[in-house]
């Protein structure tokens, strides 16, 4: 928010002449309300500001509910679906109650937030309505991904209890640890020495939301096991291809659309202006600095993708430049406002490489993800957060962080090492928390029975057994399209059934 204006009569009058005291008086007696005018108005900018990257980032929850649909077979559609519904509908009401609170009820330890349960005491001089709704946004942005990891066997009240746990209390922690002023590794620590002087710079979250949610969906998909058929007998790997490629494309899109507010939205203002090396900037340069370098690196992702399936395969398969493009996303997220444009090409690029790398290394082990979700968010999270450590230039981690001179960059910059180990420890801690949280739960889900559904519920698609019917409309020539005549259809001859969902 912009200084106040001051005003000397004394000042003033001697602009005026000898006689210009009273017009002097006045002039700076109204200085209040001009004031108060200015301070009204700034606070108004920012706030809009941030509500409507809030719904920007929101907007993702129907980019992620699209690309789970295209990617799981038609038979599961209607539960993917409710799954994202109930991701933002249980994160809104459990973050609420006390996900908000365990991340920024500040004053409090570095470990965890204690106040703003319910909201009470709210809001502060610090923080209002739109930034616990911005935070929100993000917190269901974390537990989407990891229902796309454990789709297509998942019991529903699975997802309603991970979803809560998840929102409500495992990432609200990791959140405090790296973006509250009293975090024990965050680079806005206020109450204490900076982690090697610096704190790990995770901008927008590639550690906090998308490694919090690959490495979830990790666990849920190793103790689940792979779906039925996804591997033969002898080990081999096989494609269960998702239904629309066209929902996947969509969701991919409207999923680019909303980073926009997911990266450049983490400024959480706009109106602030800064000084830099002896030349006036503003924050919006860094805003659209930032949308910049996420749009490069998701498109250098995009392409790399591209060519590097189509050398593996022969294809060009347009769902897996989808993954690529928003693996670049995920792993620009962690640098892209302390990074020039040009690194956020090498940062894409990598992260392709990364993705590709993760999904063949999942296949030799035999772990399933019809989303990739675990590979794309954990694995170039990680990769983010490594390359923030090499290319932060001291100019930009100055502006965005100021306050802290002398404070460690890029290594490959020329700042030394100790961002590197910041980084470094982020991803252990975040990779130790979650599996010891989140493996844990899932665990204890299946040794109650409520993890993952029956072989022949699977086979015959959730949507059905679970949700009373497809997602999708089938009818045969008299227009029956009970769950009977569905059945029927799946042992008369090809010539007179239509094709059911598969």
């Amino acid at each position: 928010m912009s200084g106040a204006i001051s005003c000397s009569a004394i000042d003033l009058s001697s602009l005026l002449g000898p006689n210009g005291t009273a017009a002097a008086d006045y002039i700076c007696s109204q200085f209040g309300s001009v004031n108060t005018k200015f301070t009204d108005a700034s606070y108004a900018i920012d706030n809009t500001y941030l509500l409507f990257s809030s719904y920007l980032v929101f907007a993702m929850q129907l980019g992620f509910a699209m690309l789970c649909a295209g990617s799981v077979r038609a038979k599961n559609t209607m539960n993917i679906m409710l799954t994202n519904v109930l991701d933002a509908a249980a994160g809104g009401l459990f973050y609420y109650l006390f996900g908000y609170a365990f991340a920024f009820g500040s004053p409090s330890n570095g470990f965890i937030g204690k106040h703003f349960f319910g909201l009470r005491s709210f809001p502060t001089s610090s923080a209002d309505y739109s930034h616990f709704l911005y935070q929100w946004a993000f917190a269901i942005a974390a537990a989407g991904i990891t229902s796309g990891s454990i789709a297509e066997r998942t019991q529903f009240v699975a997802y309603l209890i991970y979803s809560s746990f998840l929102t409500g209390f495992v990432y609200p922690v990791v959140s405090h640890w790296f973006w509250s002023a009293d975090g024990w590794a965050s680079p806005i620590r206020s109450n204490g020495d900076l982690l090697f002087g610096t704190g790990a710079i995770d901008f927008a979250g590639s550690g906090v939301v998308h490694m919090v949610g690959g490495i979830a969906g990790l666990w849920g998909a190793l103790i689940e096991g792979p779906r039925i058929g996804r591997f033969g007998s002898g080990g081999s790997a096989i494609a269960l291809r998702g239904h629309s490629a066209s929902l996947v494309v969509l969701g991919t899109f409207l999923l680019w659309f909303g980073w926009y507010g997911f990266n450049p939205g983490s400024f959480l203002k706009i109106l602030s202006p800064y000084n830099s090396s002896g030349s006036f900037y503003g924050q919006w340069s860094a805003v659209g600095r930032t949308a910049v370098t996420t749009t490069l690196a998701g498109s250098t992702a995009a392409l790399t993708t591209l060519f590097g399936k189509r050398l593996l395969s022969g294809h060009w398969n347009v769902t897996d430049v989808c993954n690529g493009l928003l693996g670049g996303f995920a792993a620009i997220t962690a640098g892209c406002s302390v990074v020039e444009p040009w690194a956020a090409i090498i940062c894409g690029f990598v992260a392709a490489l990364v993705l590709i790398g993760c999904n063949k290394l999942a296949e030799m082990l035999k772990y399933d993800d019809p989303l990739e979700a675990a590979q794309l968010h954990g694995g170039c999270g990680a990769w983010g957060l490594i390359f923030t450590a090499l290319f932060a230039t001291e100019k930009y981690v100055e502006e965005v962080y100021p306050g802290k001179p002398g404070r460690p960059y890029g290594l490959f910059m020329g700042g030394g090492g100790r961002l590197l180990g910041a980084q470094v420890i982020q991803i252990l801690v975040i990779v130790g928390w979650v599996s010891a949280t989140m493996g844990t739960l899932f665990y204890v889900l299946r040794k109650l029975g409520l993890l993952r559904i029956s072989a022949e519920d699977e086979m015959q698609g959730m949507d059905m057994t679970r949700h009373g019917g497809f997602a999708y409309m089938y009818s045969d020539h008299d227009g029956d399209v009970s769950p009977k005549a569905i059945q029927l259809r799946k042992v008369e001859p090809a010539s007179t059934s239509p094709d059911t969902p598969v």
